[in-house]
């Protein structure tokens, strides 16, 4: 299981982030703890004597013991993507987890209703308590509400929904100005030289940084090179306008920072920090200043459709976030 939740995070997203306009919507009962704590992105913690008007105080989604009937079931609104697998996380839940569950899903335009068709996704299946229970999916089609089913009650600790965004693109003009790099619509943050403060997802997270903690910071860099980050764009493209920011960063923004990219036509991801030393630059190295966004225009240059970057910090530190603007190349 491990190794599949691994696949799972190092190539997909998670859909069901608030950021991304992930919510609660509806569920059957949420006695002892809300449904809403399903989706925070925080991990599960667990708080010894703890306890509200209903009992013990849990960190996730917990329903009453059902003397009746039936089950308990939960409605989700997810970022609309194709949805490669779940990680329903039980942790501290011991003698409470939910002992079976399944997940449905619809793409709707408006909230379901009694009248809502429902594909199922993952049949009902046994989950284990106090820990990780990741299911790969085979589906290949857009969803963006999911309603989770738990057998017949009990608790679920988070539901992470990995997958790829798919953004409706009827909308954008061919020459239309479009962030190629946002986590929205579709950006994936692959890997990184390091993050020991921050987590590169945070790079193209939506909205402008909140906090320091809400960006990509590395380690204080004590021996020669520099950090770096290697981001997968939403769609090929052709670049016309990077912004850079450092909003937060005050005392440890990087000295200079540059960027490279290449359109990847082969190979695997596993492997693609090595073969990112060979692609081209795009931004040479610019000079960077504390708590300040820049943009980089005439400084670009333009080396036709590009899929991946890697934006490069000299020697370290912590950026707040990076828009790629420019307009999708179908090739």
């Amino acid at each position: 299981m491990t190794e599949i939740l691994q696949t799972l995070q190092s190539y997909w997203i998670d859909l069901a982030q608030p950021r991304l306009g992930a919510e609660a919507v509806f569920a059957t009962d949420e006695f002892f703890a809300p449904l809403e704590r399903l989706i925070q992105p925080e991990e599960p913690v667990f708080i010894p004597g703890k306890y509200d008007d209903n009992g013990k105080w849990m960190d996730g989604w917990e329903t009453r013991r059902k003397r009746g009937d039936g089950y308990d079931y939960a409605i989700l609104k997810i970022c609309p993507g194709v949805i490669y697998g779940f990680d329903l996380d039980t942790s501290h839940f011991t003698g409470n987890f939910a002992p079976s569950a399944s997940i449905e899903a619809c793409y709707s335009k408006t909230p379901p209703d009694e009248n809502t068709r429902w594909f199922p996704l993952l049949h009902a299946r046994a989950l284990q308590g106090d820990t990780h229970n990741v299911f790969e999916i085979g589906s290949r089609e857009v969803w963006n509400y999911l309603r989770l089913n738990i057998y017949p009650d009990g608790g679920i600790a988070r539901l992470r929904v990995y997958g790829q965004v798919r953004r409706e693109l009827g909308n954008i003009q061919p020459d239309e100005e479009f962030d190629l790099a946002a986590m929205r619509n579709g950006g994936k943050a692959l890997c990184a030289s390091d993050m020991h403060f921050g987590h590169i997802s945070n790079l193209i997270a939506p909205g402008k940084g909140v906090n320091m903690g809400d960006g990509w910071e590395t380690r204080r860099r004590r021996e020669p090179g520099f950090d770096w980050i290697i981001l997968r764009l939403a769609y090929v493209g052709e670049i016309s306008r990077l912004v850079i920011d450092t909003a937060h960063f005050k005392g440890n923004y990087p000295y200079e920072c540059s960027v490279c990219a290449t359109l990847y036509r082969g190979g695997n991801e596993d492997s693609i920090a090595t073969q990112s030393l060979y692609w081209e630059e795009i931004l040479p190295p610019q000079r960077m200043a504390p708590d300040t966004e820049f943009t980089f225009v005439e400084q670009l240059r333009n080396i036709g459709p590009v899929s991946h970057l890697r934006v490069n910090i000299y020697p370290d530190g912590g950026l707040s976030r990076l828009r790629a603007f420019g307009k999708i190349r179908m090739i």
